[in-house]
């Protein structure tokens, strides 16, 4: 049985959300390592994509919003599946 991991994160009303990582996937082109999130929730089927950045030697999450680099871990992603 595969076993999913789980993060929890606090929403903007202090709220706990779950999140299931579907793919981490590191991009040869920026030597970075990015995480596809989503929602635990049955009737979300909404993708969240983050790229970790290492910060004063801390893994932080951010989320993608360069177009390029959207596309890019996209295309990645794709692979993975097919």
């Amino acid at each position: 049985m595969e076993v999913n991991e789980i993060m929890s994160f606090k929403d903007e009303d202090g709220n706990k959300v779950d999140f299931e990582v579907v793919a981490k996937i590191f991009l040869e082109e920026t030597k970075k390592e990015y995480l596809l999130l989503t929602s635990v929730e049955d009737d979300a089927d909404d993708m969240y994509m983050f790229r970790i950045d290492v910060v004063d030697e801390k893994e932080e999450l951010n989320l993608v919003e360069d177009d390029k680099e959207f596309l890019a871990v996209k295309k990645e992603y794709k692979k993975l599946l097919y």
